[in-house]
């Protein structure tokens, strides 16, 4: 009898170390490495994986992430958890990218996901892998939207939840995680403090954790970004993938994922330069970076109007980093004016609202190019990591108020009012 493994659908042959190699048990579930206390990487047989599939193969699957099962942990299809997530859209930006002198500008749009961000790709694939491995009840800390997705799979799943985040989070995100039957808590403090109450949670026993990079299978649904952005380029890489880095596991799995397609023979040596741009109230990886450090120190009194970056320190910011020096690439933090301002722009523009996330990159890519870093002819994709709904407040609006018998007033280019007044 022909087990999972057998089939075809995964073609994962292990865990390692992602500081010193040593290899790690993947069919139980597993935290931190026993060797550094250090995040986990998933191993695949690759040469298995180029002889199983080729791009072309992969024309004709769903359009979800799964598509790409033989790269991902799940070996039996019986234990996907899916609410359809993935391949979300890439947009040109014509006009925001013209008025910044980079026309060849596009957003990957993950404001299509399930949830509503990017995080419906670390949850599905990390609570496919937790059922497979039997787990019954997780624990995370979150800043909002990976709280929200995750107790979204986990009620689909049937895994019980528990939630903690900061009470100033989003909270849309906060009512997600109620209507879907997660246990949450909300404290006064940050997300490290939230991490804090999550480890005495665990400490207790019987709940799995499940806190960013403390497992090992949500960088393997972020690393889905990155294979969907080249084959939706038509199996090419952009000249610059920028991306909003708070814990950084996007950035760390899209350059996971230019790996594997490398060694596939999918994609030529060329490599994308990797951006993490920061929040100038919030950013340890930028700090680190321009230091020359591959660890980053904690930072104080973090605080940012984008909250899902609003991470004072990152477990792996040591992969952050090699990622970006290893592609040639850079870390830039903006202003929460600027980002204020970006998002805006970019629904001003070309009609899409991004959250503060992804109005980060757009600032990011609006500095380097003004610097020079980024040139006029490059191609660059920026990551809008959420709904720009999700985020009431950060483009305010102050309509005139009209008394129900009240006309507008005389429109001209040069009294406009409203909202929009002296928009363009």
């Amino acid at each position: 009898m022909r087990g999972p493994q057998d089939r075809g659908y995964s073609r994962l042959t292990g865990l390692r170390c992602s500081e010193c190699g040593q290899q790690h048990d993947a069919t139980v579930p597993q935290n931190l490495s026993s060797c550094c206390s250090l995040p986990l990487l998933a191993d695949y047989d690759l040469a298995a994986v180029a002889d199983l599939v080729s791009p072309a193969d992969l024309a004709g699957r769903p359009p979800s992430l799964w598509r790409y099962h033989e790269l991902l942990p799940v070996l039996d299809q019986d234990n996907v958890v899916s609410l359809g997530e993935g391949m979300t859209p890439l947009v040109p930006l014509p006009n925001l990218g013209r008025d910044m002198g980079v026309p060849r500008l596009r957003v990957k749009d993950e404001a299509a996901m399930p949830t509503g961000s990017f995080k419906a790709r670390g949850a599905a694939v990390g609570v496919s892998k937790a059922r497979e491995l039997g787990v019954t009840s997780l624990a995370m800390p979150t800043n909002g939207n990976a709280g929200a997705a995750w107790a979204s799979y986990c009620a689909r799943a049937g895994i019980a939840s528990l939630v903690v985040m900061p009470v100033d989070a989003p909270r849309i995100t906060r009512e997600e995680c109620v209507a879907a039957g997660a246990e949450l808590y909300c404290v006064d403090g940050l997300i490290s403090d939230a991490g804090r109450i999550v480890g005495r949670v665990v400490a207790a026993g019987n709940v799995f954790d499940a806190s960013t990079l403390k497992e090992p299978y949500r960088i393997e649904g972020k690393k889905t970004m990155g294979l969907e952005i080249v084959e939706q380029l038509g199996w090419r890489v952009p000249d610059v993938i920028v991306y909003p880095t708070g814990g950084g596991v996007g950035l760390i799995g899209i350059f996971k994922a230019l790996t594997e397609l490398r060694a596939l023979g999918w994609i030529d040596a060329k490599t994308p330069r990797l951006v993490a741009v920061q929040a100038a109230g919030c950013a340890p990886i930028v700090t680190a970076f321009d230091a020359g450090q591959r660890h980053a120190k904690p930072w104080p009194d973090a605080n940012t109007v984008a909250f899902g970056i609003n991470v004072p320190a990152a477990l792996g910011d040591f992969l952050i980093l090699d990622a970006l020096r290893a592609t040639g690439g850079t870390a830039v933090a903006v202003s929460d004016e600027a980002i204020r301002s970006e998002a805006a722009a970019c629904a001003r523009s070309d009609g899409l609202l991004p959250c503060p996330e992804g109005a980060a990159t757009l600032a990011g890519v609006r500095r380097l190019r003004a610097e020079g870093w980024i040139g006029g002819s490059e191609e660059v994709v920026v990551l809008n990591t959420g709904a720009g709904t999700k985020y009431p407040g950060v483009v305010p609006a102050n309509p005139v108020v009209l008394a129900a018998d009240q006309d507008v007033p005389v429109r001209t280019p040069d009294n406009r009012t409203g909202p929009g007044a002296g928009a363009g």
